[in-house]
């Protein structure tokens, strides 16, 4: 490990981390790999279904479609900058990174992330305008405002993150650089760091109380709207409609915010690790990878789409 460590004087200091994966025998390894490559394929095979079914079929070029489009843009980068280091980690062939790469990954997970977080928020803005302004939705809602506010979604996600990333740049490391993880994630950081990480702490808990109390208020607030605008239809069939063009939006929404609330909010940074790793697993891979699905299968004009497309080949 000498390529790992620069010794001074009077103290080692670290020059890049070791991630440490998944514990166990051989065939629980081979078992991971297997199953992640499996998930990461699909992932980016159906999101890059979405994006060219919305691209080909007309029916799809409206606004919530759009959206989906760069969700599941951002889907199949967030997992690339994920999988394909972790399954060089299980193999035992890439558990080294070091520090600028692992900045990197952390910054991209992260921006990643908070992007998700304001795209989810802005579709479920452009449902509530759906649903609760019928007659003003189209001249509302219209190509301007929609790439505004995917523009919008996608600078804040990248710009929000610099402040810790360039603290997190600027730490020491002189101890251990095992990092009992398959990613680079803010915690790691702060628990291997031997200066202190006060600000840093400070800064990533401000940002995280903004990105996702902000996106779930919004959120939260538009399907209050949305709900108490179906309940008032008169028409069962109307209430069915218009409740079918947010199901699979509201689905994604319980997935996605049940498992980053529970990363977030947790009484320790040092606790829980493999608790953690599974529940990583569930926002990093699993997530980005039923988002496709849930949208095909919960959804009419996608399902109408695929069949025009499927008669067309």
């Amino acid at each position: 490990m000498g390529g790992n460590i620069q010794r001074g004087e009077n103290e080692t200091k670290v020059m890049e981390f070791i991630l440490l994966g998944f514990p166990g025998s051989p065939y629980l390894q081979m078992f991971i790999f297997t199953l992640f490559l499996i998930m990461y394929l699909l992932t980016v095979l159906g999101n890059m279904s979405i994006i060219i079914l919305v691209i080909t079929q007309r029916r799809l070029h409206s606004p919530m479609y759009f959206f989906l489009c760069n969700l599941s843009f951002l889907e199949i980068w967030y997992t690339t900058v994920i999988i394909p280091k972790t399954l060089g980690i299980i193999m035992g062939s890439s558990r080294s990174i070091s520090l600028a790469g692992c900045n990197l990954q952390m910054y991209l997970i992260f921006a990643f992330g908070c992007t998700e977080y304001f795209l989810l928020a802005v579709m479920a803005y452009d449902r509530y305008l759906a649903i609760c302004f019928p007659l003003h939705y189209s001249t509302i809602m219209d190509i301007s405002l929609s790439s505004k506010l995917a523009i919008v979604s996608w600078l804040c996600g990248f710009l929000v993150i610099c402040v810790p990333a360039i603290l997190i740049s600027r730490l020491s490391f002189c101890g251990s650089n095992m990092i009992n993880h398959f990613l680079c994630n803010i915690d790691s950081w702060i628990i291997l760091s031997c200066t202190d990480t006060y600000v840093i702490e400070l800064a990533a808990f401000i940002i995280s109380v903004f990105v996702i109390l902000g996106s779930c208020l919004i959120t939260l607030l538009s399907y209050i709207y949305i709900i108490s605008t179906i309940l008032k239809m008169s028409s069962a069939k109307g209430q069915q409609k218009a409740f079918s063009t947010c199901s699979s939006h509201l689905a994604v929404v319980v997935i996605w915010y049940g498992s980053t609330i529970f990363l977030f909010v947790k009484p320790s940074k040092r606790t829980s690790l493999e608790i953690t790793k599974v529940v990583t697993i569930l926002n990093t891979i699993v997530t980005p990878l039923l988002n496709p699905f849930i949208y095909t299968l919960r959804n009419k004009e996608v399902k109408e789409a695929v069949k025009s497309l499927l008669h067309k080949g």
